[in-house]
């Protein structure tokens, strides 16, 4: 599954690709490391445009997988330093967005050194909303002890009542591998027959 290639930046419905093939969406908040993500299962290093400014993905970027299915990395959510009117628009096209038939799954990622925040508990339910099955992805792993990752595994399962480690729950680092090979695997089963 190492067929992997940029399609485009959508910035709105109107620039969705119109192929129907079944899409994976990547959300979190912002900075919480979709690009390496994506460079890091795929092992391309530029593949994803990564950046230390959070709220530098603004657009719906399209990744095609073994001409399969999609990944679709959504704008981070919750970052200050744009200003409500571009807050709002992004919102409505997340919204809009996920009331699509094509999605089939969601990775939520959650940075695993904090508390899942308020935002995060809204994406949940959004998603949730919308039908849509979701894999917590518990990012950055690498930079927690082994007591503050029993934190960040009690925390998930606080918040989210069906959080199960190793069933709806991966820990995840890009910078070490772990997790890689779960979300590749899970991948695999979900589309490469």
């Amino acid at each position: 599954m190492d067929e992997i290639k940029f399609i485009k930046s959508a910035s709105g419905l109107k620039d969705l690709p119109r192929d129907n093939l079944p899409e994976v969406v990547l959300c979190g908040r912002s900075n919480v490391g979709k690009s390496s993500f994506i460079n890091s299962l795929f092992r391309k290093k530029n593949l994803a445009k990564t950046s230390s400014t959070p709220g530098k993905t603004r657009t719906l970027n399209y990744y095609l997988v073994q001409n399969k299915f999609y990944l679709v990395d959504l704008p981070g959510f919750g970052y200050a330093k744009v200003s409500k009117k571009e807050r709002d628009e992004w919102n409505k096209l997340i919204r809009d967005y996920l009331n699509n038939d094509n999605i089939m799954y969601a990775i939520h990622f959650i940075d695993s050194r904090h508390e899942p925040t308020e935002l995060d508990i809204m994406l949940n339910e959004l998603l949730n909303s919308f039908n849509i099955p979701c894999l917590i992805l518990l990012n950055k792993i690498d930079k927690c002890n082994q007591s503050e990752i029993a934190k960040a595994i009690k925390n998930i399962k606080t918040f989210f009542s069906n959080a199960s480690i190793g069933d709806n729950v991966i820990l995840h680092s890009s910078i070490t591998g772990k997790g890689r090979k779960e979300i590749y695997t899970f991948l695999q089963n979900l589309f490469v027959k």
